[in-house]
Order: structure tokens, then C-alpha cells, then sequence
């Protein structure tokens, strides 16, 4: 059976929560629940590494701005994990090349990423704070549930992974006016800040 499937649904994932995917499919492997994990994702210093880092997002991913400033942080950092996932998971297989797997695995990452990012900068124009915790939780949610639906279907999980990502992407058309807004509040805080700084001045 092709891995097809398993990269594409990782990849989305990864463009979500890198650090979770990570997590999740060496919790896999490690537990004996599924042989096509890698053992490169079940090594311990992975998991703790991974672990640590999903904690940081966690707690990041659910403040108002801080989440867009971690998402900006990582728009690289995605994108690469969903490529070295996809790669992983294709060496383990054998059923596809490395280089097409990250191809794939990376460019699903950055699509659900943006996605991300973007919705994210719209719920950060509304003046209270639990929207970010219940996207956030969403989010969460839905990659653990993907994840784990993909190691025992992964065709009808791709499937859905496809869905929501196309979903996103078409709602993330209809959010870009809240997406200018909150890139114009954003910079008229930075021109603030820049004023403030230069009208105070330490004394000689």
C-alpha cells in the first residue's frame, strides 16, 4: 500500500502543529501500534525535543498576537517538518521516493500553515482573548484526531485532510479584509512604540 496518503495527511498536520505530529507518530512507533512509523521519530531525544516544543505551543498558540508571532517564526520550520516527515515516512515504506514525499509533504505544510496563520491574524481582531483558546484547542484536537485516524485509514483520512484544507483556504479568502486590518493595527502598535521611544529621552 502507497504512503501517499500518510504524507499528505502529515504534511497538512505538520502545517498546523509540527511538534504534535512529531509526537504522535513516535508514540506510535515506539508503542507498537503502527510499523510504519521510522525509528528516526521514535528516538527519545525526538520526542522529548518534540514534546517540549509542543508545550511551548501550547502555550504560545493560545495568546492574543503571540500566536501570530509564533506563526510568523515558523513559516519555515513547518513546511521543513512536514518535508522531513514525508521523506522519513517514504524510506520507511519504500513505496515512494524520498524527494517526492517531501515535495508533497512540504507543500501540503505551507498550505495549511497559511491557512493557519492567516485565520489566526483575523481572530486576532476581535477585542477579547478566547477565540485564540477555542481555534486553538480546535486545532489541537483536530490534528490529534487526524493523526491517529490516518495510522488505521489513512485513505479516509487524506480524504478529510483534503477537505479541511480546501475548506480553509476558500474561508481564508473571505477573512482577507480582517487579515489588512490586523496587519494595519499591528504596525500603527510598532509606529507607536517607535514614537514613544524617541519622544523619551534619558537624561544627561
Amino acid at each position: 500500500m502507497s504512503v501517499l496518503p500518510l504524507v499528505f495527511t502529515s504534511g497538512w498536520a505538520s502545517g498546523v502543529n509540527a511538534y504534535a505530529v512529531v509526537v504522535l507518530l513516535g508514540v506510535f512507533g515506539a508503542t507498537g501500534l503502527s510499523d510504519d512509523v521510522p525509528q528516526t521519530l521514535q528516538r527519545p531525544e525526538v520526542l522529548l525535543v518534540a514534546g517540549l516544543l509542543f508545550l511551548c505551543e501550547a502555550v504560545a498558540d493560545k495568546i492574543p498576537y503571540v500566536d501570530s508571532a509564533w506563526d510568523a517564526a515558523h513559516t519555515v520550520i513547518r513546511p521543513v517538518a512536514g518535508a522531513w516527515v514525508g521523506a522519513l515516512l517514504a524510506g520507511q515504506s519504500g513505496s515512494l521516493s524520498d524527494v517526492a514525499a517531501g515535495l508533497i509533504g512540504g507543500s501540503t505544510a505551507l498550505a495549511s500553515h497559511t491557512v493557519k496563520a492567516g485565520t489566526r491574524m483575523a481572530v486576532n481582531t476581535s477585542p477579547e482573548p478566547f477565540s485564540n483558546i477555542v481555534v486553538s484547542l480546535a486545532e489541537d484536537l483536530g490534528v490529534g484526531a487526524i493523526v491517529t485516524f490516518a495510522m488505521f485509514h489513512p485513505q479516509a483520512a487524506a480524504i478529510i485532510a483534503g477537505v479541511v484544507l480546501l475548506a480553509g483556504l476558500v474561508v481564508l479568502c473571505f477573512l482577507v479584509s480582517r487579515i489588512r486590518r490586523f496587519l494595519r493595527r499591528r504596525a500603527r502598535r510598532r509606529e507607536e512604540r517607535r514614537l514613544a521611544g524617541e519622544a523619551w529621552q534619558p537624561p544627561h
